[in-house]
């Protein structure tokens, strides 16, 4: 497809910051556009493995068999000419590939939302999440720096269409 029919077109949107940068508060406002859908990691996974989401191996496990389950899927929405919000996190170049290949197997375009948004901000916004118990999953000080380690903010280089976003 040239670049022209995919400007046209849908877009994937996808999303990186850290856990409660606001990732899940901005896609629901971009899948608020027409023609657009959300799909959210955290609700599949709550929903599927609930009980199996216990350390950051188990997460990386059952996000793996989510993405396996969901990519084709996500192009099939793509190439039916919805938009899509993908409420996973880019956290890490592999995740962000991941994410590239869905968008260049459906000949969709793309934007990368970056939450730029420091540690004390999405612990103090944690915190709030836990005690309101608004989220599917309740995450600790210890787990927001240990999935924090393994963050990587994107660069450059790899070439996506950025949007960044500060704290806010």
């Amino acid at each position: 497809m040239d670049e022209t029919a995919r400007r046209g077109g849908t877009t994937l949107h996808i999303i990186c910051g850290k856990i409660a940068a606001g990732k899940s508060t901005l896609a629901a406002t971009l899948a608020a556009h027409p023609h657009t859908i959300r799909i959210s990691e955290d609700a599949w996974l709550a929903c599927l493995y609930r009980d199996e989401q216990k350390t950051i191996d188990d997460y990386v496990r059952n996000s793996r068999r989510l993405r396996e389950a969901m990519g084709d899927h996500v192009v099939a929405l793509l190439r039916a000419g919805l938009s899509v919000v993908l409420d996973f996190p880019a956290n890490t170049p592999a995740s962000r590939q991941w994410m590239r290949s869905l968008f260049e197997r459906a000949g969709a375009d793309h934007r990368l939302h970056f939450l730029d948004v420091p540690d004390e901000v999405c612990k103090a916004r944690l915190h709030a999440r836990n005690a309101a118990g608004t989220h599917a999953f309740n995450t600790s000080d210890a787990e927001f720096d240990l999935f924090t380690s393994y963050f990587v903010p994107p660069s450059a280089a790899e070439g996506f269409e950025m949007v960044f976003y500060g704290e806010s």
